[in-house]
């Protein structure tokens, strides 16, 4: 909390001692699907939201940019420091508006709802030497119990100087809105028909509407009021007025309003504030003066604490790889999105090959979408543009990248996603709550299916918590003669010196208290895997050391396996016998968190169980998928003879037991796997692993998603298994694991780095023959890792 010291002596009242019910992480950047959106952590609550175009012509209104769209064509976006419990700065560069945006947010504690907050919108030319003509329309809107009206007097011509508006409700309680004018603005007030619009000209303009929320969209009204204004002035020779007086909110006002927005026009550089003032504290511009400099120092040293680069890595500009791994890193965090809403679940679908698995008494009257209880869920997001909500199999790498930045946010997250488990054990693979969520999905993929798995990878999470715990603590400041004489003294304000995020970690009975909340749930949930995901052994003769450890995922279509993660991967035709090598790896992966976990908390019968299910997995793998003729491990299929027959396609598939570290140092298997993956005519290349061998008929073949192309988070689990463990332990690979996990790292951060700067943006994918980034951007969800694998933190 050191930021806020710094801030003391700008507005030292406004800094009270937090409530007990002060939550640093209450208000957030949470509608990540818009370039700049603010809401609480609660449902049906205040929401805000930032539009703009441009008013160079009539036509840039259709271009009005609110919701992230990769068809806005922008030449990048991204919060550039951006931390949790403090705020941050986001740069928006819109090149056919000919504007550079600048986003500030930062929070301000105190009082028992969540504390209040300032935030300032800045505009100037990218270009200097061509217009720059900007209309922000910046909105807030109220869902629920409460109320909320405008303070200042309405005028139907526009409002000079600040705006007010005032409300309550049940978790914010009494709050004031306020918009104030920067200091060196240029309003439009000149061009043609100035004289006829001067009554209107240089002023804000308003609408206020009762309105559902919740749904992206465009400033409907300024185009109907536009269209109104210029059919008057249609008459050939009497020429059209300039754009920035007609493309105008109508500032007409309706009772009972729960959406209200505020418009400016600027030509050139702008600034404009906003204010969240919660109960009596009262902000002004100093807060953010003061407080974005003091932010961004902060910031930037516990930054390069938390994420240094190492001196082992050799690069021509460290500069520019810290730059870019603090954007990533800040728009993964401050793309964490709160949706609170319903969604779709279709509890009698099943492919035919799944349907012996259908044990409900009568699946046909389950058959059929419906709508289920609303739910509340915090969730990083892969993409603001294309994926701004949570996945399942994306969670879990999101949460490694966060839960070292911030162990305690990670842990929040981690719980919502578990707070979903039903009590069956399932939880859906996408979570599509709400409308606004909805509206971003096309409706084939909007209905979750309670028999569909996906990739287990939060227990990637809770491991990584347990060995964070694992970690020895270092001395403290007291201890090093560094606390400044204070001693064990509490700041006079209230706010604990000790690193924000770390309160798991440093108190080891919340800590446990935690692992024990989570114990249960989690536990339900790898019991459904088990019950659910289950594959055949005895019934195609195969020979496994156990009889039990088999899996198949189910929901799987002729072409795709989306249940897996690795959606259009090559694999052999459905079948109800058919094996899943990535999914008996998870299910390893997953026992060995269960047994740690377990362990922690004292269940240890549990803990014994689960090691020996661990063991005979790992056996089964062997047993099971291993081919002596390919030197792989692949899927088993069943043919026309119903007979067992290994499916094996080279590619991400066949590492899978490597990338989990299920395989000893000794393992005879090793070096077979380490021969693959270096080999270049197969997944090796300069810029990263390739999903799937060049030499393979299918690559870059179809959709080709996952036939070739490179990801960094298999990538990532490579470097991490060859660091952590290959390259570490003794064994009679281990030199060959330490050179290529220094060539491969190396590889990885250069492409990804060097795309960045050559496009502004971290994509979803790498193309496998020239690292050109591509399809979704920017993707900072699981290709964010390149921060972890810059300061090796696995």
């Amino acid at each position: 909390m050191r930021l806020l010291w710094l801030l003391l002596p700008v507005a030292s009242s406004v800094f009270a001692k937090p409530g007990n019910d002060s939550d640093p992480l209450f208000w957030g950047t949470y509608r990540p699907n818009l370039y700049f959106g603010l809401r609480p952590k609660i449902p049906q609550s205040l929401m805000t939201g930032l539009m703009w175009f441009g008013t160079q012509d009539y036509q840039s209104i259709s271009r009005t940019r609110h919701a992230c769209d990769q068809g806005d064509g922008l030449e990048g976006y991204s919060w550039v420091e951006y931390d949790p419990r403090e705020g941050g700065v986001q740069v928006i560069k819109d090149g056919s508006n000919n504007v550079k945006i600048t986003t500030e947010f930062l929070k301000v504690p105190g009082g028992e709802y969540g504390g209040s907050w300032a935030a300032r919108v800045k505009g100037e030319p990218i270009n200097p030497d061509l217009p720059s003509r900007i209309s922000p329309i910046f909105y807030v809107g109220l869902e629920g119990l409460g109320g909320m009206e405008m303070e200042t007097e309405e005028d139907e011509n526009g409002i000079e100087g600040p705006i007010a508006f005032v409300g309550s409700t049940p978790e914010l309680d009494d709050f004031t809105i306020r918009i104030v004018e920067g200091p060196a603005n240029t309003l439009i007030t000149e061009g043609p028909h100035a004289n006829a619009f001067a009554h209107r000209t240089g002023k804000s303009h308003l609408l206020s509407l009762r309105v559902p929320l919740g749904r992206s969209g465009k400033p409907k009204n300024v185009v109907k009021y536009a269209q109104d204004v210029i059919d008057m002035y249609k008459e050939p020779g009497k020429g059209y007025p300039d754009p920035a007086f007609v493309l105008q909110l109508p500032d007409e006002f309706y009772s009972s309003s729960n959406l209200f927005a505020v418009q400016k026009h600027y030509d050139g550089p702008f600034q404009f504030d906003v204010f969240f003032e919660s109960g009596k504290q009262k902000l002004s511009s100093a807060v953010l003066d003061e407080g974005i400099p003091a932010l961004s120092t902060v910031y930037n040293e516990r930054f390069d604490s938390v994420f240094p680069l190492p001196s082992n890595y050799e690069t021509s500009d460290p500069d520019s790889l810290r730059t870019f791994s603090k954007a990533i890193t800040s728009n993964l965090i401050g793309g964490i999105g709160y949706f609170y809403g319903s969604s779709i679940m279709d509890r009698g679908f099943a492919y035919e090959w799944d349907q012996e698995d259908d044990t409900a008494e009568d699946a046909s009257e389950q058959k059929g979408p419906t709508l289920v209880e609303p739910k509340g869920l915090l969730t990083a997001t892969p993409s603001r543009s294309f994926f701004p909500r949570g996945f399942y199999w994306d969670e879990g790498f999101h949460l490694l990248h966060i839960g070292e930045y911030d162990n305690d946010l990670s842990l929040e997250i981690l719980k919502d996603w578990i707070n979903l488990i039903d009590e069956d054990g399932w939880v859906a693979r996408e979570q599509i709550l709400g409308e606004e969520a909805r509206s971003r999905v096309p409706p084939e993929f909007q209905t979750q299916v309670p028999t569909y798995a996906n990739p287990p990878t939060l227990t990637m999470a809770v491991t990584a918590f347990i060995q964070r715990l694992r970690v020895p603590k270092g001395p403290s400041d007291q201890d090093l003669g560094m606390d400044f004489g204070l001693g064990s003294q509490v700041p006079l304000t209230g706010f604990e010196p000790s690193t924000p995020g770390r309160r798991f970690l440093d108190e080891p009975e919340l800590a446990l208290e935690y692992l024990r909340s989570i114990y249960k749930p989690l536990k339900r949930h790898y019991e459904w895997f088990r019950r659910t995901q289950r594959g055949q052994i005895k019934q195609y003769g195969r020979k496994a050391r156990s009889r039990t450890e088999a899996y198949r995922w189910r929901g799987r279509s002729k072409e795709h396996v989306l249940t897996s993660g690795m959606d259009d991967y090559p694999r052999g035709p459905p079948h109800a016998g058919e094996l899943h090598l990535d999914l008996i790896s998870w299910m390893a992966f997953f026992s060995q968190t269960m047994r740690d976990i377990a362990e922690f908390v004292g269940e240890v019968d549990d803990a014994t169980a689960y090691e020996e299910i661990a063991k005979a997995t790992i056996d089964n793998i062997d047993d099971l998928h291993w081919n002596e003729e390919n030197q792989m491990y692949c899927d088993v299929g069943v043919n026309d003879d119903d007979e067992s027959y290994h499916v094996c396609h080279k590619g991400y598939l066949s590492l899978f037991p490597f990338l989990l570290s299920l395989l000893p140092p000794d393992s005879p298997h090793l070096g077979a796997i380490l021969d693959l993956l270096r080999d270049p005519e197969h997944l090796w290349s300069p810029f990263g692993l390739r999903s799937l061998s060049a030499s393979h008929p299918d690559f870059g073949q179809g959709e080709n998603y996952w036939k070739g192309p490179i990801w960094i988070q298999v990538n990532y689990l490579a470097l991490s298994a060859l660091h952590k463990t290959y390259a570490m332990q003794e064994g009679p690979y281990r030199q060959r694991a330490q050179e290529i996990y220094a060539e491969l790292r190396k590889n990885v951060i250069e492409n990804v780095h060097k795309e960045y700067v050559r496009t502004g943006y971290v994509w979803e994918q790498y193309d496998p023959l020239t690292g050109a980034g591509q399809r979704s951007h920017p993707f900072t969800g699981w290709t964010s890792l390149v921060t972890l694998i810059i300061s090796e933190k696995y």
